[in-house]
C-alpha cells in the first residue's frame, strides 16, 4: 500500500521524517524535508515506522535526477543523497549536526559543513571500496538494511582507479566480498578477496589493470594464494605512506591533507609538548604532532589494530621522537602512560570513545584535545561527556568527506576549563620514559 505523507525534517542516517495518521514517526529514504511524497512501509516497529518514498507527489526545488540507475527504492544502499543537489547535501548534513548536538550535547550550534576538492559532481572520489558478491558470483552492493545484494555495473562515487579494474564486471565464484584499495599519486591498486569457504587459484578473474592480488581466511588472515605486495602508497602531508590493502586510509582523495591541516590549527602543539595520538591508524596525525613538538617533543602514539600499528612503525621510522604502541585504546592503558599528554588527538571508529576512555583522559589534563570523527551522534555522546569532565567544546569544523552519502566528518576541539572537576581513581602517570617499538 502506498500512502501520501508530508516530510517535515531530515533526520540521522541517510532519511527525512514524517508523521503516520496514528501520530508514529515514519524514517523515509528517498525524499527532502517539505516534500509530499507517497511511501510504502519497509519495516514496522512498535514506536515508528521505516519506510521508501515510491512517488514524488511534490518535488523539493533541490531535487535531482540520481546520477546512478542503481540508486532508489529498494535498491543499492550505499548512497542516502544522490537525489538532493550537491550544496543542499551539505545542508542536511549540518542540520543533522546541529540536530544531534542539541539532542545529545544540550548544545546550540549551527555549524557549516564545507565542501571538499572533489571530482566534478561529487562523484568519482571513492579510493576504498568493499564490493559485496552474490551466492552466484555476481558483484553488487547490499541494498538498504537486507541481506540481497544489488548487481551493479559500475559504481559513481568509485574513483576511476578502482573502476578501471573490472571488479564488477567480473564473476567471483565462492567468494563473499571483494575490497579495493586505490593510491591517487602512486598508482597502486590492492585486491582482497574475501572467500566463502575455500578459494582456488583459478577462482580469482583476471583484471583490466594490474592489481596485487591478497586472498584472506575466513579470520582476514592472510593466505598463501596472492599476487603482488599488498601495499598501498599514499602522498599527503607532505609525507609518503605506506598503507597494507585493509588498513585504515581517508577514502577521500583530498580528505587526510584536509584533517591534518585542521587538527593542527585547532590544537597549535608547542615544541617540547607531549603529544598522545589514539587509534593513530597508519600514523597519520602523529606524523604531524611530531614536527609540531619538535626534537624536545614526544609524540605517543596508539591502535589496537595489529596492521595499522606495523604500518605506522614504517611510516614513521625516521621520527626519533614518536612511538608507536599496539594497544587496545581503554581506561587501564590510559591510566599507565609512561608520560602524560599536553595535546591528544582522538581519532576512534564509528561508535565513538566512550565514557571510559573520555574519563581517563580527563584524568591526564592535557589542556586540550582534538576529536576526529565520521560519525556526529557518537561525537555528540562524548561532547557531553567530556563537558562533564571539564573539557568543553570550543571549536568545530565539518568537512564533506563523503559526497552522495549522509556521512560527514567533523573536528572538534576540546579545551581544559578553570573548573576542572578533581577526577580521581586513576595513578598519575609517569614522566620520562618512552614506549618501546612494540
Amino acid at each position: 500500500m502506498v500512502r501520501a505523507l508530508e516530510i517535515d525534517r531530515v533526520g540521522h542516517g541517510g532519511v527525512c521524517t514524517a508523521r503516520w495518521p496514528d501520530g508514529r514517526v515514519v524514517f523515509v529514504r528517498h525524499t527532502l524535508p517539505g516534500e509530499r511524497v507517497g511511501v510504502r512501509v519497509t519495516e514496522e516497529r512498535g514506536r515508528y515506522l521505516r519506510a521508501d518514498a515510491v512517488e514524488v507527489l511534490r518535488p523539493a526545488p533541490q531535487r535531482v535526477p540520481p546520477p546512478c540507475p542503481h540508486a532508489g527504492p529498494g535498491r543499492c544502499g550505499g548512497c542516502d543523497w544522490q537525489h538532493v543537489d550537491l550544496a543542499a547535501q551539505r545542508g542536511l548534513k549540518a542540520a543533522v549536526i546541529r540536530d544531534q548536538f542539541a539532542h545529545l550535547a544540550g548544545l546550540a550550534l549551527e555549524p557549516e559543513v564545507l565542501a571538499m576538492p572533489e571530482a566534478p559532481g561529487g562523484l568519482g572520489w571513492r579510493t576504498r571500496v568493499r564490493f559485496a558478491v552474490g551466492e552466484d558470483g555476481s558483484v553488487g552492493f547490499h541494498r538498504h538494511r537486507s541481506a540481497q545484494i544489488e548487481p551493479v555495473t559500475r559504481c559513481r562515487i568509485a574513483h576511476p582507479l578502482v573502476e578501471d579494474l573490472g571488479v564488477t564486471r567480473r564473476h567471483w565464484p565462492r567468494t563473499t566480498a571483494v575490497e579495493v584499495a586505490v593510491g591517487v599519486a602512486s598508482g597502486d591498486r590492492v585486491v582482497i578477496v574475501h572467500p566463502r569457504g575455500g578459494v582456488a587459484p583459478g577462482d580469482v578473474p583476471p583484471l583490466d589493470a594490474p592489481a596485487a592480488v591478497l586472498v584472506v581466511d575466513q579470520a582476514d588472515r592472510p593466505t598463501s594464494r596472492h599476487r603482488g605486495r599488498a601495499v598501498v602508497r599514499e602522498r599527503a602531508a607532505g609525507r609518503d605512506w605506506e598503507v597494507s590493502g585493509g588498513a585504515f586510509w581517508q577514502v577521500h582523495p583530498g580528505a587526510a591533507d584536509v584533517l591534518v591541516r585542521t587538527v593542527v590549527a585547532m590544537l597549535r602543539p608547542r615544541p617540547g609538548e607531549c603529544a598522545l595520538d589514539l587509534y593513530c591508524g597508519v600514523g597519520l596525525f602523529a606524523a604531524a604532532l611530531a614536527a609540531a613538538v619538535g626534537p624536545a617533543g614526544l609524540v605517543l602514539a596508539i591502535d589496537g589494530d595489529r596492521t595499522a600499528a606495523a604500518d605506522a612503525r614504517v611510516n614513521l621510522r625516521d621520527l626519533t621522537t614518536v612511538s608507536v604502541r599496539t594497544a587496545r585504546v581503554d581506561g587501564r592503558l590510559l591510566g599507565r602512560l609512561p608520560a602524560a599528554p599536553d595535546v591528544v588527538v582522538l581519532d576512534p571508529p564509528r561508535t565513538g570513545a566512550g565514557r571510559e576512555v573520555v574519563a581517563a583522559l580527563a584524568r591526564l589534563r592535557p589542556r586540550a584535545i582534538c576529536y576526529v570523527s565520521c560519525e556526529p551522534s557518537a561525537l555528540a555522546r562524548d561532547t557531553a561527556t567530556l563537558a562533564t569532565f571539564g573539557y568543553p567544546l570550543e571549536r568545530l569544523h565539518a568537512f564533506d568527506v563523503f559526497p552522495m552519502t549522509a556521512h560527514v566528518e567533523c573536528v572538534g576541539l576540546f579545551a581544559r576549563g578553570s573548573d576542572v572537576p578533581d577526577v580521581r581513581g586513576a595513578p598519575s602517570p609517569r614522566g620520562g620514559t618512552k614506549y618501546s617499538a612494540d
